[in-house]
């Protein structure tokens, strides 16, 4: 039995796992880990009755992990997965139209160089992505313009000083973990990027033909987790700008305690300073280590108010308020059972739709939809 607190479970979509989720009006978008399903469309007008409307698949080798979708337009992922998958496919975004989500129809593919694209934000008209790019070290951060869909266009592009192999630019991390960017998300004119164990940036794209760093910094060195995503917070918390930052408890640099998020105070965002962190209760033990994915995953991107919805991975749905970011607290969860054949539990993304309901993913098996009441 799932254990509940301010949660009511309203259904469960069985389908292969996945690693995003995500709602267009009543239609959820489900991306998955592995092949053969790339992609499942499902109604869920009526959420206690969700209804699988399509599906797309990959071929062997390759996955689109993440979605989304906005203003009729679908966006997936296409990435490598290993050295199996047949190169000819090629890494990049599949882009369809989804007026009928019965029906989705591929308007174009735009290919990138290398293994692909990994997460990225859409907000209808420009992708904020994470691809790999010929003449580039690891993943880079790239925007691109979505205005004709059939016609992908490059908008700008920004990378860590390093990266640019092609370019002649020294390569310092010989001991280090290659630089990633790992996830855009945009608000106003800024982008927020983590950057995995490179940490997070925070970059002016008043001009997206030439983003530029306002800041950036990096936990990994002392505490060993990846930087996953960086999430800001629309409205002043206590009178403060404020940003949520996920680890993510995969790739430890070192035997650790599972992961946790920090909240950081960016009022002044040339000095982004945390001011608190939030773990589950009793996960940390006695900060000894622990596997991995047994903490924080992560956040939604859409929120309502101060609490925030979390995939914490064995944990399930964690509702965390940071209405005092000074003090982050838990006021709900849904503790999901692990599916048959694992030992636990992998929580893996979450979403939120207009009528408050959540949507959760586990990475080996199917969704859950949740209602709450402190939404």
């Amino acid at each position: 039995m799932a254990k509940t607190w301010n949660t009511t479970h309203l259904a469960h979509i069985d389908c292969p796992g996945g690693g995003q989720v995500w709602v267009d009006g009543t239609t959820l978008y489900i991306g998955h880990m592995r092949n053969p399903s790339g992609t499942t469309i499902v109604d869920v007008a009526d959420p206690r009755n969700p209804k699988i409307l399509s599906r797309i698949d990959l071929p062997t080798g390759w996955h689109s992990h993440k979605v989304r979708a906005a203003d009729g337009i679908m966006v997936v992922n296409h990435e490598r997965l290993g050295q199996d998958g047949d190169p000819t496919f090629g890494g990049g975004l599949g882009i369809y139209d989804v007026a009928d989500p019965a029906n989705p129809k591929l308007i174009n593919k735009w290919r990138t160089h290398g293994k692909g694209v990994h997460r990225y934000d859409f907000d209808g008209r420009y992708a904020y992505i994470s691809p790999t790019a010929e003449g580039y070290i690891g993943n880079i951060t790239m925007i691109l313009d979505l205005k004709d869909p059939a016609k992908p266009e490059e908008v700008g592009r920004w990378w860590i000083p390093g990266q640019w192999e092609a370019g002649g630019e020294e390569y310092p991390w010989h001991d280090w973990v290659t630089p990633r960017c790992h996830h855009p998300l945009r608000m106003g004119d800024r982008l927020y990027v983590s950057y995995w164990h490179h940490g997070y940036y925070i970059l002016d794209i008043s001009d997206m033909s030439r983003p530029k760093m306002v800041s950036g910094g990096n936990t990994s060195p002392t505490f060993p987790h990846p930087t996953h995503t960086c999430l800001p917070i629309p409205e002043p918390l206590k009178g403060r700008k404020i940003m949520v930052v996920a680890d993510e408890d995969v790739a430890k640099l070192w035997p650790a305690a599972p992961s946790f998020t920090w909240i950081y105070d960016i009022t002044n965002e040339v000095c982004p300073v945390p001011i608190s962190t939030f773990q589950v209760e009793g996960l940390d033990r006695d900060g000894s280590p622990q596997p991995p994915m047994m903490g924080c995953h992560q956040p939604s991107e859409r929120f309502s108010g101060t609490i925030i919805p979390f995939a914490w991975f064995a944990q399930g749905l964690r509702l965390v308020d940071i209405a005092d970011p000074y003090q982050p607290k838990e006021v709900g969860f849904y503790e999901v059972e692990a599916p048959e054949g694992f030992e636990l539990a992998s929580s893996n993304d979450v979403t939120m739709d207009s009528r408050g309901l959540l949507y959760l993913i586990d990475r080996n098996y199917g969704v859950d939809i949740i209602e709450t009441s402190v939404l």
